[in-house]
Formats: C-alpha cells, sequence, structure tokens
C-alpha cells in the first residue's frame, strides 16, 4: 500500500537545488525525490561488515593502527 507524505518548510534554497537535480536528471521533483529516499534507505543500507569492508578498501587510518603509528613517529625521533 503507498502512503503520500509531505514535508513542509523546505528553505527556498534547498528546494532549488531539488529542482536542479530533478532537472538534470530527467525527472520531476516527485521522481527525484523518490530516488533519494530510494538510494538513501535501500542501495546505500548495508551490513556493519559490508561498510567495514568499503573502509578498508580505501585504506584509511584506524584507531587500532594509531598506537602502530605513534610509535612508529616516536622511534623516529
Amino acid at each position: 500500500m503507498a502512503v503520500n507524505l509531505s514535508i513542509k518548510n523546505v528553505p527556498d534554497e534547498l528546494a532549488q537545488l531539488l529542482r536542479e537535480r530533478a532537472r538534470s536528471n530527467h525527472r520531476s521533483l516527485q521522481g527525484e525525490l523518490m530516488a533519494i529516499l530510494e538510494e538513501e534507505l535501500t542501495v546505500r543500507r548495508g551490513t556493519v561488515d559490508q561498510a567495514y569492508q568499503r573502509v578498508r578498501k580505501l585504506g584509511l587510518k584506524t584507531a587500532s593502527g594509531t598506537v602502530a603509528m605513534v610509535r612508529e613517529s616516536r622511534d623516529a625521533r
């Protein structure tokens, strides 16, 4: 069953950005809002493990690597 939602008091600047985004994606404003909701609530949704794997692929330093970085810096002096 479909549900109707409404968003009130959207700032003019944000509404304009949404209209521009919809236009660039060849969608109506309604279609763009639906696409944003679907992306955020289904496509991007994942498990903690999936998020961890994405971070690992980026090669970012994590808190567990901080101790080693501090020791390495200290030893370099």
